[in-house]
């Protein structure tokens, strides 16, 4: 399946796309030093939410679409050189309302849980 959305994103810093279905992706990114607050390694959950809002964003899919809202828990700390999957589900959809369900995994451990709100636009949000 084609991704139609955030085209220009830089893959390094949000994720790379490793499954995409219809109303589903999972997006993968391996944390590197530069994205660490200090000296332990601790990753800024900016980073975090980057890579679970592009994959809600591919999750619906479609060019014009934002986020909205987003009501988010990070439930475990992340550290540099670790990877992080997110895997975001449309849990449902009302005219131009999707609502994303993402959650994001390190090996079997969950580190983050989010349930997106994005609008799909009928032309881009700075057109």
């Amino acid at each position: 399946m084609e991704i139609f959305t955030h085209q220009s994103i830089d893959p390094a810093l949000c994720g790379r796309p490793v499954t995409l279905e219809e109303g589903f992706s999972r997006v993968e990114l391996k944390t590197t030093a530069q994205m660490a607050v200090d000296s332990s390694g601790l990753i800024h959950g900016g980073f975090i939410f980057g890579l679970a809002d592009y994959a809600a964003m591919i999750a619906v899919n479609h060019p014009h679409v934002v986020l909205g809202a987003a009501e988010v828990k990070f439930v475990k700390p992340v550290k540099a050189g670790q990877t992080v999957s997110v895997e975001a589900k449309v849990v449902f959809k009302d005219g131009k309302k999707h609502q994303v369900a993402v959650t994001g995994r390190r090996a079997d451990e969950t580190v983050f849980q989010g349930d997106f709100t994005c609008f799909v636009l009928g032309k881009h949000v700075l057109g």
